[in-house]
């Protein structure tokens, strides 16, 4: 497995495991507790959760306000392109974003710390979404920021996305509760 940090946020970590091929197909790693903290992603995962969309649904920008998760997310099926963005009013990223492929031809992985928005568009004729978070899931905390904010100026793939009436209708930034 390697870790690298991304270019636009150094504590979001790309994952990009070892694959072993044969006649038979492939085998790779996912998780591997002691590789993972040996690489600074020292966590406790409590939830694992997987979800399927057609293409063009945007799942996001969510995030929890009380009990944040960090998220290890991967494709399963299909291709995606994940976004996620720093809300930590005091972090020098805060505001600035990190967007990435994923998909079952690639095989990424990305590990989101706790108190970055995230979120996904399905660039595919259907893509399975699978992750595994640091807590558990409040819906109470849940909040979320407008995918298409003017002052995050995300480059999505997509214009027209399809999206939950709670995404569509998501506070913009300035607007949001945020973590404290």
């Amino acid at each position: 497995m390697r870790f690298r940090p991304s270019p636009d946020l150094p504590e979001v970590i790309i994952i990009e495991p070892d694959l072993l091929r044969d006649h038979r197909g492939y085998f790779m790693e996912t998780y591997h507790q002691e590789k993972f903290s040996a690489a600074g992603i020292d966590v406790r995962f409590v939830q694992d959760n997987q979800s399927m969309s057609s293409h063009g649904t945007l799942r996001g920008l969510h995030y929890q306000i009380k009990r944040p998760q960090g998220k290890l997310v991967r494709v399963l099926r299909g291709e995606i392109y994940d976004v996620c963005v720093d809300i930590r009013r005091s972090s020098p990223h805060f505001k600035k974003w990190f967007g990435i492929t994923l998909s079952e031809d690639n095989k990424r992985a990305l590990y989101i710390p706790p108190n970055f928005a995230h979120g996904f568009c399905v660039v595919s004729k259907t893509a399975e979404f699978a992750y595994k978070c640091t807590d558990f899931y409040f819906p109470d905390y849940e909040r979320a920021i407008r995918w298409n904010d003017p002052d995050l100026a995300i480059d999505w793939p997509i214009q027209k996305p399809i999206l939950s009436e709670r995404d569509a209708s998501s506070p913009l930034l300035r607007d949001a509760e945020l973590p404290e």
